[in-house]
């Protein structure tokens, strides 16, 4: 079994840029105790897919629907205190209570949730396990327990957490409320095929590269071997800590750019590695020495609801 080396544990127990609650937020951070399981359903108090809301009966107001392109920590919270005192607990962390610490304990109706996507219940699922000590990173791939049917696998992001004696372990914080047919705690790995794996079996010819994307009804319908791709970037950067957004492209994320055949080799490598999911060393180099992989400049966001964007990624 891999051994997390001591580089390894200090680099996926410690915030990210994305992580790091900011200013008072590590305060409101420190509420959030208990194991991984009981850090999940935190998290579920506190975020609500934006997709998902008729689950909860109510209809998410169109202008509620970019809070999805949050995408920091710190966003999410301020994001929250601003919801506290409209539909949320007790209003008790509202606005106007100064320096008080924002609350994430009390329990919140659906509407006073953060209305996010899979990826920011993964973010601040891995937010909260590194807070504990916990090396956490997310993980971008596709699922096969979504909606869709069963041959379709459906983009989505989960988090990966280590586990003394186990190994990395992924978990799924949203579906977590879901009652799936497995522990999502401990995700089976051919029920969430990371990006690497994914890539593989389409270059092997072993799956059809039209089953995997995103469908949302009247909304969006994006599958193949671009979305595969983009995916294994978006993946590989997650590995080293820069979280993006499900939309986010750059270098050989692009959706208009065809790779040649060095770009296809140097995807089927980064596949490989982000499959094994250990080789810490070689990922890091990996996104550090290949100017198609690595953020260097403002990254497009393709928003499902607000256009095009230019986007700089913090550092």
């Amino acid at each position: 079994m891999h051994v997390l080396s001591r580089p390894e544990a200090g680099f996926y127990g410690t915030h990210s840029v994305a992580t790091d609650p900011g200013g008072e937020g590590w305060a409101a951070l420190n509420s959030l105790v208990g194991s991984p399981a009981e850090l999940a359903a935190s998290v579920r108090n506190l975020v609500v897919h934006r997709e998902g809301c008729a689950r909860y009966g109510f209809t998410l107001p169109d202008d509620r629907r970019n809070e999805a392109e949050t995408r920091y920590v710190s966003g999410f919270l301020t994001v929250l205190r601003g919801l506290s005192g409209d539909d949320g607990h007790d209003g008790h962390d509202g606005p106007g209570d100064g320096e008080a610490p924002l609350d994430l304990i009390a329990e919140r109706r659906p509407e006073a949730r953060l209305a996010g996507t899979c990826r920011d219940f993964a973010l601040l699922f891995a937010a909260a396990l590194r807070h504990n000590g916990i090396p956490a990173r997310l993980r971008c791939g596709f699922m096969t327990y979504g909606e869709g049917g069963p041959e379709f696998r459906g983009d989505h992001w989960v988090t990966e957490y280590w586990r003394p004696g186990k190994g990395w372990t992924l978990a799924d914080p949203e579906f977590g409320g879901y009652d799936p047919d497995f522990d999502p705690m401990d995700v089976p790995r051919d029920r969430f095929l990371v990006a690497g794996d994914a890539w593989r079996l389409c270059r092997e010819g072993k799956d059809d590269p039209a089953n995997f994307g995103v469908r949302i009804p009247d909304v969006l319908d994006l599958t193949g071997l671009s979305m595969l791709r983009g995916n294994v970037v978006r993946d590989l950067a997650a590995l080293n800590k820069v979280e993006v957004l499900p939309w986010d492209v750059w270098g050989l994320a692009e959706l208009e750019t065809e790779p040649d055949d060095a770009s296809l080799a140097l995807l089927d490598r980064v596949a490989d590695l982000g499959s094994a999911g250990g080789a810490f060393e070689a990922l890091r180099e990996a996104y550090e020495e290949n100017p198609g992989l690595k953020i260097t400049a403002p990254v497009t966001s393709y928003t499902t609801y607000g256009g095009v964007r230019i986007v700089e990624i913090r550092e």
